[in-house]
């Protein structure tokens, strides 16, 4: 399935609430504090995740969130492939990607993490961004962002409050809460510098002893740490992420250390990665179409690559945005025969199916797997986006309301749900898909409306008008939750 995102342009909220992954360290490998887990007075957990439902809803709303079902269902996998081996997860965890060329991570309340598709053009191997992964997923479970408000509470009583306002106003209102958040933090900024120190310290700590439980390369934190120290050393604008938080000696010696006292195991990437790794560099590169061909021409020429395979398929992709369709297809088509149950794969053949509009190849391929894998992200938001080309509105509503209740936090889904039953004459139903898109963004006004909308529509049917004046309460309710933390 074709790439939908919009251009990106950097919220000043997400640098100010968010940890990235950089901050200064000190101490020896072996003697790293633990901090532990002790309750925060701050905020509660419940708190925590009230805001973070908030903040992600801001995020979807302001932020170019990537869509795309691969890339979506490779973090997920990746991230609960590392929570399997974490402690004290209190919240239920998600990934998710922005469209951004810089190197950055982030983790902010109620267990949400997101990572730029920066990190996997710059990541050479799996386990360099599962480190990533890892050392967020740390942060998230040992509180850090809560534990550092309570930290500057006690050096300023003051500051506390108004911390605490500041970050519920930039749910809301991101200019006015980052205004706020500067004007608060501004009096016990060295406190929180050393605080977050610390935090760095046990992030790194407890993501390299998950890394290495979880079977990937311990190495990969110490030496995603040493390239990037590398290549920004002299560089006049290094990534936000090494502006703000710098990367000293120390910390990549001690995770250096700290990567030895683990077995190394026998691969530390996969074809997953590099497949993941080659769709961002194709359709999320900011560089020109032929320069990214050129690439993975001089790529497969050289054998410079991890996964041959992972490589054509670059190549395949760069070919279909240069216009050469046919020979995107018959690299495809080999890969898809050696591989054949391969998403990645299975994916573009249908885009180039359905450009080609070679419909019932497209279907006959993709209902084969949707037998096998009836709640998979990409055979069904592909089944229904084919079937939306082709103004087939009863198949493509009856493909989606299926499949939504396995994803129901996802704007696309929703999307082509709205276009669905508008297209089919349904009209309620595309006023109650519409509010769901605007409450996912914290539009929830917005949201009142489209339901208001519907209500009408549904006369006579007591039980669905029920539901949606059950979900008008529920979403005035979250509109005034945060009022009340």
């Amino acid at each position: 399935m074709k790439k939908l995102f919009p251009k990106f342009k950097t919220s000043a909220i997400t640098a100010a609430l968010i940890f990235s992954l950089g901050t200064t360290s000190t101490g020896h490998a072996d003697n790293l504090p633990d901090i532990g887990t002790a309750a925060v007075g701050t905020l509660s957990l419940q708190k925590e995740a009230v805001i973070g439902d908030f903040y992600m809803r801001q995020m979807r709303g302001t932020q170019p969130l990537v869509s795309d079902p691969l890339l979506s269902d490779y973090v997920q996998e990746l991230g609960y492939r590392l929570l399997r081996n974490a402690s004290d997860i209190n919240f239920p965890f998600t990934f998710f990607v922005v469209n951004n060329p810089e190197i950055n991570a982030f983790a902010f309340f109620g267990g949400h993490i997101g990572i730029h598709t920066g990190l996997f053009l710059y990541a050479e191997t799996e386990s360099e961004i599962a480190s990533v992964f890892a050392h967020e997923i740390a942060h998230v479970t040992q509180r850090h962002l809560a534990r550092m408000m309570e930290a500057q509470a006690k050096a300023a009583p003051a500051t506390m409050a108004a911390i605490a306002g500041s970050i519920l106003l930039a749910i809301v209102n991101p200019t006015a809460g980052m205004a706020g958040l500067s004007g608060t933090m501004a009096a016990s900024q060295q406190g929180s510098i050393n605080y977050t120190r610390s935090n760095e310290e046990e992030a790194d700590r407890i993501g390299m002893k998950n890394l290495a439980a979880s079977g990937f390369d311990p190495q990969g934190m110490p030496d995603f740490f040493g390239k990037m120290a590398e290549r920004y050393r002299f560089s006049s604008k290094p990534p936000q992420m090494l502006l703000t938080h710098p990367l000293p000696e120390s910390r990549i010696a001690d995770s250096r250390n700290r990567a030895q006292q683990y077995p190394k195991p026998a691969h530390n990437s996969s074809l997953a990665f590099e497949l993941a790794k080659a769709r961002v560099m194709v359709r999320y590169n900011p560089e020109k179409p032929q320069v990214i061909l050129n690439i993975f021409q001089r790529m497969l020429q050289k054998q410079t690559y991890n996964e041959k395979a992972a490589a054509e398929y670059g190549l395949a992709l760069a070919l279909t945005d240069a216009g050469q369709d046919a020979k995107a297809k018959e690299i495809l088509d080999r890969l898809h025969s050696n591989d054949p149950s391969n998403l990645y794969y299975i994916d573009t053949l249908t885009d180039l199916d359905t450009k080609a509009r070679r419909y019932d190849k497209a279907e006959q391929r993709l209902l084969k797997e949707q037998k096998l894998r009836p709640d998979s992200s990409v055979i069904n938001i592909n089944l229904a986006s084919v079937y939306l080309e082709q103004r087939k509105f009863k198949e493509a509503t009856a493909v989606l309301e299926k499949y939504q209740p396995h994803d129901k936090n996802n704007t696309l889904v929703y999307g082509m749900m709205v276009r669905a039953y508008q297209g089919a004459g349904k009209q309620p139903q595309m006023h109650q898909a519409k509010a769901e898109q605007y409450a996912l963004v914290g539009a929830f006004n917005r949201a009142v409306k489209e339901l208001h909308q519907a209500h009408p529509l549904l006369e006579g049917n007591v039980i669905e008008q029920s539901k949606i004046e059950e979900r008008i309460r529920q979403l005035r309710e979250l509109d005034t939750q945060v009022k009340n933390l």
